[in-house]
């Protein structure tokens, strides 16, 4: 089984603004500031266009879609994610 950590990233933010080992530990610390945004599972030790292609969960269909930037860039809605507002699940 594929190790995981929890990544919250805030509403309207430029970058990410904390890591957790457990679901239990991001909410409580969301909830704690009150936060709005996106918390969202990745895979530890692999990128999630990798952990996508080699999941199933994304086939690339064009060359721009193993470019630096798509890669770079990307997430999958297939990862397990939850929506925040003001601290509260949406």
């Amino acid at each position: 089984m594929t190790e995981t950590v929890w990544v919250f990233h805030g509403a309207g933010a430029r970058f990410s603004s904390g890591v957790f080992s457990s679901l239990e530990q991001a909410q409580s610390w969301i909830e704690r500031n009150r936060l709005s945004g996106l918390l969202t599972q990745y895979p530890l030790n692999i990128g999630a266009y990798e952990w996508a292609v080699d999941g199933g969960h994304f086939t690339p269909k064009k060359p721009e879609h193993s470019s630096p930037e798509f890669v770079g860039g990307f997430t999958s809605g297939s990862q397990l994610h939850f929506h925040y507002e003001n601290g509260f699940r949406a």
